[in-house]
């Protein structure tokens, strides 16, 4: 599972991104601070299914997709703008640009709060370079690579120039983020 600083640099990128979109500062720290709980209800997942060392079964990878929902119940008695937008976060974080092509809820992220997107491009790279019991961590540029890929499927394009741009230039980007 992952660790609490690979939410947080989840966070902090989202909050980069968003300031590169033009959010306000206020704004932006909301985004980053309601990233940090993106994946709040994989604590309510089995930790085997969570540190399995090797691929999931399809029961298991439907178990794995209702983090999402149980984030958003484990924050039901959260209150304010914070929570609203850690809701949306923490429930639509895995649908794509393309919902035809992946995702969990068939949710488009054109539908979205362009925040979410921020969050889930943020949390497939932080995901991507990071180990796991099931798979290395990936070379960051290799990363980079893989989310370009993913333009116009699993993320908006535009976005994807911003965020590779922001990984490899930006120098507000920890270098231990940055690509290699």
């Amino acid at each position: 599972m992952e660790s609490f600083n690979e939410n947080r640099a989840v966070g902090c990128l989202s909050e980069l991104i968003a300031l590169e979109c033009g959010y306000d500062h206020s704004k932006a720290r909301q985004i980053r601070n309601a990233a940090v709980l993106h994946d709040i209800g994989k604590q309510q997942i089995d930790k085997s299914i969570l540190d399995k060392p090797g691929k999931l079964n399809s029961q298991e990878f439907e178990i794995i997709k209702t983090h999402t929902k149980l984030g958003v119940e484990l924050m039901a008695s959260f209150r304010g703008e914070l929570s609203d937008v850690a809701k949306i976060i923490a429930l639509f974080h895995h649908e794509w640009h393309n919902p035809a092509l992946g995702g969990y809820w068939n949710v488009s992220s054109y539908y979205l709060p362009d925040y979410v997107s921020f969050v889930s491009i943020s949390d497939v790279y932080m995901s991507l370079i990071s180990k796991r019991p099931y798979k290395d961590a990936w070379r960051r540029q290799d990363a980079l690579d893989y989310i370009e890929n993913q333009s116009g499927t699993q993320f908006c394009p535009e976005l994807v120039k911003l965020f590779t741009s922001l990984i490899g230039h930006d120098s507000r980007v920890p270098e231990f983020l940055s690509a290699e």
